[in-house]
């Protein structure tokens, strides 16, 4: 869809840049900026929806946190100066060369992301491969959706989620395992609460071992004991084959193996599954009845499967149960992963991961290495196993990795064992990031800073969760001197070349991301994906379409294995038999409580874009890990207390709360938080770096913690509205020496402001306080303050114009939430006079706290909520009263718990 409207308000058709559902987005500009996004009512993923992160896209990429410039370190511990393009990728040139002289092409690596376009990975591969000559290239894909690949590969012959979305609207009984769909994919969750609706009927199994928004919707919740999928899946399949509902003839002609799984699975009888998981046999036995009477069965998985030490046998032995009850390849069913980035399947398909090459090629395998080679016109690709992402940093952190550039990623975030992958980064000689916001942890460590173009900015293509691709087109220029990533690669190629093959034509002479893709398509011709049949042209004419589209389709394709048929040596499916493997840290005295990791509803990846938007945060403010009501009495610990949370490579502290989604011995903390918002390196300073034998995918999902109270009597709030990227970047560096700190945006894009909650044994130096309090604006001016240096307590209060536009309390902050809800209402309270010059901890009226906001679209509190229940208000009514819910629907699940606490007919 091209630019329609005029230069003033113009419209162009792109994708969303966070997860892979793969929304189709309309970008409102004016050529230079952009004003408003909203979904796209032509694009089949999305039919015109977006969820709370989408429709903020416009209110994200703050320019005070873009990288505006190349910023080059001539040595470490200096500081980073602004450079030109040139001199950056001269010098850039210059040390890749010298390295790859003295030390050999594995001496360098390339670690990029599942956020790149498709023409960019693309680029990034033919760099290493054909030019450097490693395959020391991954991507933080590997995180994500490496066993998925496995799975589908040794399973189906290929890595190709076979269903399309319209199955989940076409399916008789789904099972979600391993996925909070709700939040980490909630258009398609939207699309299945529809489908639920229209057709009641319709049977969801849920497995999961929290209570999520997505169990809200289930017929059935297993939640089984952390790691024990697999036993449940063989379980599954024992009573299917026990009760004869399986597919005899589909077994016999179109698939091998199943004669060694039959004697596996006779090792799982229901009583010892069901004690295993954790669950009731009689739920065990009615999942089973419920999928073996299904004449469509669909499955949809995400993490929690995948982000494991025994991911790759999780995957198989789930799309066991779909090769045995011959649920593949027609309408409804299928074993169909959830990708968690919006081009992970773009990445795999363009070779990005360190195993893989190009159209679905495996690295290892000499005749795809001579395939490639040629079309490059190279002599040869690398032979030398390349290193994988845990692999890789373990490398850096040896000495062995003495270049690295890094893109579009945030691994001083996301990879396990924080404390050792920052080491890694601290002692790599070269570290290139190539990223389009300067403030990711990883940027820390850059010795060259090459800022990048970002959502809206560049043209390319992706592919989602059910293999569709989209032209994203460019909306705005980037800002100041960013690139697109295809851009800084080639342009780096090129100069690199001089040095290592001058006088040969360059491989990189490319002048444009179209220029990239139709080079990069043929590599897929005869290929399982073949998109050899596509062109910008034709997804601009005919909308986004599925692979396989070889050359003369008239359309893509919605299904596979139809024909039963495999890409597998024989033509068939294979049935894998993996036994069950305990979790590796399922049982450790010193550290009891399994601690599980995921995704919240508003929040994206690292947070480095929804991390600009105050409104992202209305919903969840802070990184909070939650606990069973039972271990905190078992602990002594009340909600909003600040714990120690420690595992064996390292620790955190942060606010408790109780979670009665979880079971005992359970402990759960978002993903999100790094070291940027939460001091301490973030939630993966705790995870394991442990990975799967065959996907090599780390184990994110289940590690050993234990929890006690810290005492931290000294405590810190502060709020500050104006500049608030700004001075975050200028107050975070002062917390390190605290406890505990997190800092994050608040309140709304007309009034973000900046929230603060630090902590500490005893009371800082007063010099860092006054450092503190003047960066806030509350050291001279309209300030209203109280100090008593006995109790060693100090209040600040600046108020313009009749309303409070900073607050600092140190010491005790009791008034906290009191003084956020003054802020939040645009007024000064009456007695806030009388608190602020009086030694009084708690507020005047107990200072109610404010309320959290649960519908973000539509900045609806919990609250408003609540009042209009006591009204007599059901959901149908506070929909059409407060217009909760009825923009992207992900607060929908939460508005019905609060009708359950408090139900309408009870008011009445």
């Amino acid at each position: 869809m091209p630019d329609t409207l005029p230069h003033s308000n113009r419209i162009t058709a792109a994708t969303c840049c966070y997860c892979g559902v793969g929304c189709g987005v309309l970008i409102e500009h004016d050529g230079e900026r952009i004003h408003g996004v909203q979904g796209d009512p032509s694009h089949p993923a999305n039919h015109g929806k977006l969820c709370s992160k989408g429709s903020t896209l416009h209110l994200t990429g703050d320019l005070d946190a873009r990288a505006l410039y190349p910023e080059l370190r001539l040595g470490k511990g200096l500081a980073r100066a602004r450079s030109g393009w040139d001199s950056a990728l001269d010098h850039a040139a210059s040390v890749f060369a010298e390295t790859l002289r003295e030390h050999g092409p594995d001496s360098v690596a390339f670690y990029v992301s599942g956020q790149l376009l498709t023409e960019d990975y693309y680029a990034f591969n033919k760099l290493a491969r054909a030019l450097v000559g490693t395959n020391n290239i991954d991507s933080n894909s590997r995180l994500c959706m490496s066993s998925a690949v496995v799975g589908y590969k040794r399973s189906l012959g290929a890595d190709a989620p076979p269903c399309s979305y319209e199955d989940i609207e076409l399916a008789d009984c789904l099972l979600i395992a391993g996925s909070n769909m709700a939040y980490a994919h909630p258009i398609l969750f939207r699309r299945l609460e529809a489908a639920k609706a229209a057709r009641p009927e319709m049977k969801i199994i849920v497995v999961d071992p929290r209570r999520t928004d997505t169990c809200e919707l289930a017929d059935l919740h297993l939640a089984i004991a952390p790691g024990t999928d697999v036993a449940l899946f063989h379980g599954l399949l024992h009573l299917l084959l026990a009760d004869g509902s399986y597919d005899i003839a589909y077994i016999e002609t179109h698939t091998e193996g199943f004669d060694t799984l039959r004697e596996l699975a006779a090792d799982y009888p229901p009583s010892e599954v069901a004690h295993l998981c954790g669950i009731d046999e009689a739920d065990l036995r009615r999942a089973a009845e419920l999928i073996g009477k299904s004449p469509a069965f669909l499955s949809l998985w995400c993490m929690g499967l995948n982000q494991s030490t025994a991911g790759s046998a999780k995957n198989s032995a789930l799309i066991n149960l779909h090769l045995a009850t011959g649920q593949i390849g027609k309408i409804g069913a299928g074993p169909f992963s959830l990708t968690g980035q919006p081009n992970a399947m773009g990445g795999r398909e363009t070779g990005s991961l360190s195993n893989l090459l190009p159209g679905h090629r495996e690295a290892g395998n000499a005749e795809h290495r001579a395939e490639v080679a040629r079309y490059w016109g190279v002599d040869s690709l690398p032979e030398s196993t390349g290193l994988s992402a845990i692999e890789l940093f373990d490398a850096v952190r040896e000495g062995k990795i003495k270049a690295l550039w890094i893109a579009c990623t945030n691994p001083a975030q996301s990879l396990p064992d924080q404390q050792k992958v920052h080491e890694a980064l601290a002692v790599c000689p070269f570290v290139v990031v190539q990223e389009a916001f300067f403030t990711t942890e990883t940027c820390k460590y850059a010795d060259l800073l090459l800022p990048a173009a970002s959502w809206g900015e560049k043209e390319g293509s992706v592919t989602n969760s059910e293999r569709r691709i989209t032209h994203v087109r460019r909306a705005v220029p980037a800002p100041a001197e960013a690139r697109p990533d295809w851009a800084i690669v080639c342009d780096f190629a090129r100069r690199l070349e001089q040095q290592l093959r001058p006088g040969l034509p360059s491989l990189f002479d490319f002048d444009s991301a179209q220029a990239l893709f139709e080079e990069y398509k043929h590599l897929t011709q005869g290929r399982d994906l073949d998109l050899s049949g596509l062109s910008y042209a034709i997804l601009d004419d005919q909308g986004p379409q599925q692979w396989p589209f070889p050359a003369g389709a008239q359309q893509g394709t919605a299904r596979l294995y139809g024909n039963g048929i495999f890409p597998t040596a024989s033509g068939r499916a294979r049935f894998i038999a993996d036994a069950y493997q305990p979790p590796r840290e399922a049982h450790d005295a010193d550290f009891p409580l399994l601690l599980n990791t995921g995704r919240l509803r508003d929040q994206w990846h690292g947070m480095s874009r929804t991390g600009t938007a105050a409104r992202l945060f209305g919903h969840v403010s802070e990184a909070v890990l939650g606990l069973h009501p039972g271990e905190l009495r078992q602990r002594g610990l009340q909600s909003g207390d600040l714990v120690q949370l420690r595992s064996r490579r390292g620790g955190l502290v942060l606010p408790v709360q109780s979670d009665d989604t979880l079971r005992p011995g359970q402990a759960y903390l978002p993903m999100h938080w790094g070291d940027r918002f939460l001091k301490g390196l973030g939630t993966n300073v705790l995870t394991q770096p442990a990975f799967d034998p065959l996907s090599k995918q780390p184990e994110l999902k289940i590690s050993s913690v234990e929890v006690q109270k810290a005492d931290l009597p000294w405590q810190l709030f502060a709020l500050v509205e104006e500049d608030v990227q700004r001075r975050f970047e200028a107050l975070r560096p002062l917390f390190e020496g605290f406890a505990y700190a997190n800092l994050a945006p608040t309140g709304r894009e007309e009034r973000p402001a900046l929230l603060i909650r630090a902590a500490a044994e005893s009371a800082p130096d007063a010099a860092l306080l006054a450092q503190i309090d003047a960066l806030l604006g509350v050291d001279q001016g309209p300030v209203m303050a109280y100090d008593d240096t006995k109790r060693g307590v100090g209040k600040r209060v600046r108020i313009e114009e009749g309303r409070i536009v900073a607050v600092r309390l140190a010491g005790e902050t009791a008034a906290r939430d009191w003084l956020k809800g003054l802020w939040l209402q645009g007024t000064t309270d009456m007695d806030l006079r009388r608190w602020l010059l009086a030694p009084l901890a708690t507020p005047p009226g107990g200072g109610r706290k404010a309320s959290k906001v649960v519908c973000n679209c539509m900045n609806v509190s919990e609250d408003d909520i609540c009042a209009g229940i006591a009204q007599n208000l059901d959901l149908d009514g506070l929909k059409r009263e407060l217009k909760c819910g009825t923009s992207c629907g992900s607060c929908v699940p939460e508005i019905k718990r609060l009708l359950a606490k408090q139900p309408v007919a009870a008011i009445a």
